[in-house]
């Protein structure tokens, strides 16, 4: 078995070890209660949700009462959206459609929820990218002022780092622009808080989805911050938790979790940027070194600084996947494979990346177990990989 090296941060990271110890008096005898009873069991329930609730609106400069907790960044994604159309029914009338904006580069939960409210009569518009995946911000200005189809948004949401490339959204200038036009505006910021200066005092949001096993907190919890709640309504009914725009019985363990994990990745994130930023600099120079012919997705604009994407001509991910696993090497790529043909990623299609390399894109995603000093080990061992699939490739084109 290879020493084995996990690359994939940008999927899940590890708990904190602090995260983990938060946690575990909410799994035991003396706070497990439900935090909406009043006896003493759920009155200690109701104390961590909400600490964890403080700590999370501190860590992102927001009010307490504006932390939504839900089951995760998906889930954060589809209320924001679909909770959207529905806050704007009754404005819109009986014959009116809810008109939302996106980027074709979205996660799939956001593009998952765009074709569920189309699917309800909403429309929706895609804002053009260019080849590093940055959003045309004429093409918003145009929708914002009325001047293209569609009639007045409804909503714009834009991630603010890119899952697969790391493509930095010029989330501030799409903001400001939303909020001069009286248009609600959603980030997608799982991805971005952390890593990059996620302060929302200071940038005009008016709903933001966030996750907590990105940042070392567990899994199955996540957050929406909701600035404005007319803007949002809610898409799960039955209760009054959270003033009941996410109703049910809140998971207080994870909340928990999260609040420690995110005050530590707040408090950490100018150090965490500078040390996973000048790793994958590091790597991609090694790689290139090794590579002359490889392709970096969205070079040449700002990325998060734990995501690498690259692409090896004449590979495909999926038999670069598998050959990296065998190699000690966790990658993920964002292609798919379907009846046996790889499927090029939805993101580096809208990019305009040809198909040739984009089914061969490998994302490499650093974090909590990297260590620079083994960068020239995955570089060896990530080019060894192309050349056995490259030499593989070679052989069934021959047979």
């Amino acid at each position: 078995m290879p020493d084995r090296l996990y690359l994939d941060h940008a999927a899940t990271t590890p708990v904190r070890p602090e995260a983990r110890d938060a946690m575990l008096p909410f799994l035991g005898d003396a706070a497990f209660g439900n935090p909406s009873s009043g006896h003493a069991f759920g009155r200690a329930a109701r104390a961590g949700l909400e600490n964890a609730r403080q700590q999370l609106a501190a860590a992102l400069g927001v009010r307490a009462p504006d932390v939504i907790f839900t089951s995760g960044g998906t889930e954060a994604d589809n209320l924001a959206v679909l909770g959207a159309v529905l806050a704007a029914r009754p404005s819109l009338g009986g014959g009116g459609a809810a008109h939302l904006v996106s980027s074709p580069t979205e996660h799939k939960a956001i593009l998952g929820a765009l074709h569920e409210a189309e699917r309800h009569g909403a429309r929706v518009t895609f804002l053009p990218v260019n080849a590093t995946g940055l959003v045309d911000l004429a093409a918003l200005d145009d929708l914002l002022a009325g001047r293209a189809p569609g009639g007045r948004p409804t909503l714009v949401s834009v991630m603010w780092v890119n899952n697969e490339v790391g493509t930095v959204q010029p989330v501030r200038a799409i903001a400001d622009r939303c909020a001069a036009a009286g248009v609600p505006f959603h980030t997608d910021a799982v991805q971005a808080f952390g890593k990059l200066a996620v302060n929302l005092a200071a940038v005009p949001v008016s709903a933001a989805s966030l996750s907590a096993h990105k940042i070392g907190g567990p899994k199955g919890i996540g957050a929406l911050v909701v600035r404005d709640r007319r803007a949002v309504g809610p898409i799960l009914h039955g209760g009054g938790q959270q003033g009941g725009l996410r109703p049910g019985t809140e998971n207080v363990p994870g909340a928990v979790g999260f609040g420690v994990a995110a005050e530590l990745a707040a408090g950490e994130q100018p150090e965490t940027h500078a040390r996973l930023g000048a790793m994958r600099d590091a790597l991609e120079t090694a790689l290139r070194e090794r590579l002359p012919d490889l392709v970096v997705h969205g070079a040449g604009a700002e990325r998060g600084p734990n995501i690498l994407n690259v692409s090896a001509p004449e590979t495909d991910s999926e038999a670069m996947l598998m050959h990296l696993d065998l190699a000690g090497l966790a990658c993920a790529s964002g292609s798919a494979c379907t009846t046996g043909v790889v499927e090029p990623s939805h993101v580096l299609t809208a990019m305009g990346v040809p198909r040739d390399l984009a089914v061969g894109a490998v994302r490499l995603s650093l974090g909590a177990l990297s260590s620079p000093d083994r960068v020239p080990q995955i570089a060896d061992a990530f080019a060894g990989v192309v050349a056995k699939v490259r030499r593989l490739r070679s052989v069934l084109a021959r047979a």
